[in-house]
């Protein structure tokens, strides 16, 4: 019996078209809130760039937030995966190497190292262009980095990742990877977040559409990737549904008869 269920934001929840949740979408949320599921967030976005979930922020119950990295309920930290500041320093030295730009999130505040006109298509594109992210490194390695975000090409990515001694990366966007501390992910995200409610990882259900969402697919009980998900998503989930822009969560959840 499925008691939770876990959703991406974006291309997931929210469309990358409108920069808004489906109608549908949120409705079939409040169904199954409303039905005594629990309801979470499993996005790569840090806390601070969640600014699209207005619509259902009643709903939420709890955050897996930086691909697993950071996750809380309220003000409790259920799962709190730091990267090593020498990996850290690392990761920064390619990045002026090849002179792109990076995100770096600390538990609380961002900093964008490098504003290069890439990143602020991406940060228009994805509507966080607003959003102060000038947090000095020395403040965000203090409160320990949980992420960085580099607009690294591929071949990059993994240059960097195996200068470091202990970094995973993942992508969910084709201009830059995620790059956490090896061990956070978001399939141990939902798992540390549903035991935190009393509920097994294979009572619940997630929903996804990028790289970053495999690990989560896998480790749910029912792994839903959408239509508009990549091969490999799709290759790793139990089931395929619509769109975000054809209402595929609102249709898995009543296939699976979750409303």
């Amino acid at each position: 019996m499925i008691k939770a269920l876990f959703f991406d934001i974006d291309g997931t929840l929210v469309s990358f078209r409108t920069h808004r949740i489906p109608q549908s979408a949120i409705s079939a949320l409040r169904a199954a809130k409303n039905a005594g599921l629990k309801i979470f967030i499993s996005t790569g976005r840090p806390k601070k760039l969640i600014n699209n979930l207005f619509e259902v922020d009643d709903l939420i119950d709890g955050y897996v937030t930086t691909n697993g990295a950071y996750c809380f309920v309220g003000n409790t930290d259920i799962l709190y995966t730091p990267m090593e500041e020498s990996d850290v320093r690392i990761i920064m030295d390619f990045v002026d190497k090849y002179g792109v730009a990076c995100i770096v999130v600390g538990k609380y505040d961002v900093r964008i190292h490098n504003a290069t006109a890439q990143f602020k298509e991406m940060a228009r594109m994805l509507a966080v262009d607003d959003i102060k992210m000038d947090t000095p490194l020395d403040v965000l390695l203090r409160q320990g980095v949980v992420q960085m975000t580099p607009f690294f090409n591929r071949e990059q990515e993994l240059q960097a990742v195996a200068g470091t001694r202990n970094c995973i990366s993942s992508r969910w966007f084709p201009d830059f990877t995620d790059i956490t501390a090896d061990g956070a992910d978001k399939g141990k995200g939902i798992e540390a977040v549903a035991r935190h409610f009393g509920i097994d990882v294979t009572e619940t259900m997630a929903f996804g559409d990028g790289g970053n969402d495999v690990t989560m697919l896998a480790a749910a009980g029912i792994g839903v990737a959408m239509g508009n998900a990549s091969d490999d998503v799709k290759r790793s989930a139990d089931y395929v549904t619509a769109s975000v822009d054809d209402d595929g969560i609102a249709s898995a959840l009543r296939h699976f008869k979750i409303i």
